[in-house]
């Protein structure tokens, strides 16, 4: 079978990528030819896929007329039609394709009736701000049913009226054309939460299927240690509950705190490191490569992911679970879903800093406990999240598309 993977960003920029290099990597393992179609970058990575790419796109740019382009770019339509003609695919698989690539690019497949699937990696098919928070951080999800004209009022992009009209104006016409409700054949959510959002915004239940993400178990397979230390990586900003993780364990007496990453609270989080006197306890890493971190993961007590925000399925926690760390996290979004209370992880209460406070003393003071949730992680990811339980998920949605023999 030959698949045509798309995703607007070439190189690794977030969970998307992860997921787009990965995928290509899992299908090709599996006998299937692979193509990536993306965008030009200076940042690209080199693969020994074929590869299509587009010219690279400024979502910020002050001209009105390639801001349209945003919206519907017949250069990028022209580019996937040349791919197409050359790679003929048997199935494309979109990723992240909004704004750079445009829904210009879904035309010519729909023309040739090939069949899509999309992984939904974020919720712009229903929040124009795609993380369904507004300019102030808040929880919002008031554009739900193709109410974008909150978007503008509230400025949810970036605070600005200009490209908050323009993001609403995208979701407009996504919703008119029916991109997701129709075009597309599958949409593949990596949470039950994102599922549950899509069909409240009224995409038919049946074209949605949840598979969380998934990874290389024998990249996982370490030698475990415990420095006593709660691990947090990931962006330094406020939807991530950083603050209020800073905050909790100023308020324990025992264990360190170490913080991996950078972000805009990065300076603000050095200041409450002096204001409640724990420098002692707190280690800022910075940025750490996929191996560092991975030890850094090993030699944890375990990983806090306090997220104030509808997070979807972090790499980040099922990375933790397959090295056999115990995770605590929030009851926001997909992270329940990952996060097992009392088997592999413990839940806590989103922006409750008490309640994550407590739940750290918890693991800080009950070495057994951390020692059965850690050994539980481990089993429970490789059931769940290994690279071989996702390809027979997948190879299902796509045979369900081509015909069972298509697909061998």
């Amino acid at each position: 079978m030959k698949i045509l993977i798309v995703n607007k960003f070439h190189y690794i920029k977030g969970g998307s990528e992860k997921y787009y290099f990965d995928l290509a990597e899992l299908l090709r393992e599996n006998n299937h030819e692979v193509a990536l179609f993306s965008m030009k970058d200076e940042k690209n990575i080199h693969t020994n896929f074929k590869e299509y790419f587009t010219d690279n796109v400024d979502v910020n740019t002050n001209n009105k007329l390639k801001a349209l382009d945003i919206i519907y770019s017949t250069k990028n339509r022209k580019k996937m039609e040349e791919a197409l003609e050359d790679f003929k695919p048997d199935i494309v698989h979109l990723n992240n394709f909004q704004r750079q690539l445009s829904c210009s690019i879904i035309d010519p497949i729909i023309k040739r009736k090939i069949p899509i699937v999309f992984t939904a990696h974020d919720i712009e098919a229903i929040c124009p701000n795609k993380t369904m928070l507004d300019s102030n951080g808040e929880i919002c999800d008031r554009c739900i049913g193709g109410k974008y004209y909150n978007c503008i009022k509230k400025k949810c992009i970036k605070n600005s009226k200009l490209k908050s009209c323009l993001g609403a104006i995208e979701s407009f016409y996504y919703r008119t054309r029916k991109i997701y409700s129709k075009k597309i054949n599958v949409i593949i959510t990596p949470s039950e939460f994102y599922k549950r959002k899509l069909i409240e915004d009224g995409i038919p239940e049946e074209k949605i299927i949840t598979a969380h993400n998934f990874l290389d178990m024998n990249s996982y397979n370490l030698s475990l240690e415990n420095e006593n230390y709660a691990l947090y990586f990931g962006r330094l900003s406020k939807e991530k509950g950083i603050l209020n993780l800073v905050e909790a364990f100023s308020k324990i007496d025992n264990g360190k705190l170490y913080i991996a990453g950078t972000g805009p609270e990065e300076e603000y989080i050095r200041e409450m490191i002096n204001k409640y006197k724990i420098e002692d306890r707190v280690k800022l890493l910075g940025f750490l490569n996929g191996n560092d971190m991975k030890e850094c993961i090993r030699k944890s007590a375990f990983v806090v992911l306090p997220s104030i925000w509808n997070d979807n399925c972090p790499y980040s926690i099922i990375e933790t679970l397959s090295i056999g760390k115990p995770v605590i996290g929030t009851n926001m979004g997909g992270i329940p879903e990952l996060v097992i209370n009392g088997e592999n992880g413990l839940i806590c209460k989103s922006n409750d800093i008490d309640d994550l406070k407590e739940k750290m003393q918890t693991l800080f003071s009950d070495n057994e406990l951390l020692e059965k949730l850690g050994k539980n992680a481990k089993k429970m990811a490789k059931a769940n999240y290994s690279k071989e339980v996702y390809y027979n998920k997948l190879i299902k949605i796509y045979g369900k598309l081509l015909g069972e023999n298509h697909v061998q």
